[in-house]
C-alpha cells in the first residue's frame, strides 16, 4: 500500500510544481495550479505497477478468497 501512496504523491508534487511553473509564466497560476494536479494525478497512477505474482501465490490467494466468500454467506 505504501508503494502506491509514495507513487500518487510523487505525481502530483511533479504536476503541481509544472503547474506553478507555468502558471507563473503564464500569470494564471491558478489554473495552472490545478492544472498541473490534475496531471501529476495521472503521472502517478501511471507509475503504478502490477506485482507478478507466481502460480503458487495466485493460488493461495484464491483459496482465500473463496474462504472468505464462505463466511460472508454464513453470516
Amino acid at each position: 500500500m505504501t508503494g502506491k501512496s509514495k507513487g500518487m504523491g510523487l505525481g502530483i508534487a511533479l504536476g503541481a510544481a509544472l503547474g506553478a511553473v507555468l502558471g507563473v509564466a503564464a500569470g494564471h497560476v491558478a489554473i495552472w495550479l490545478a492544472a498541473g494536479v490534475a496531471i501529476g494525478v495521472a503521472i502517478g497512477s501511471s507509475l503504478r505497477h502490477k506485482e507478478i505474482e507466481c502460480p503458487e501465490c495466485a493460488e493461495i490467494h484464491r483459496m482465500h478468497e473463496e474462504k472468505t466468500k464462505q463466511l460472508v454467506a454464513k453470516s
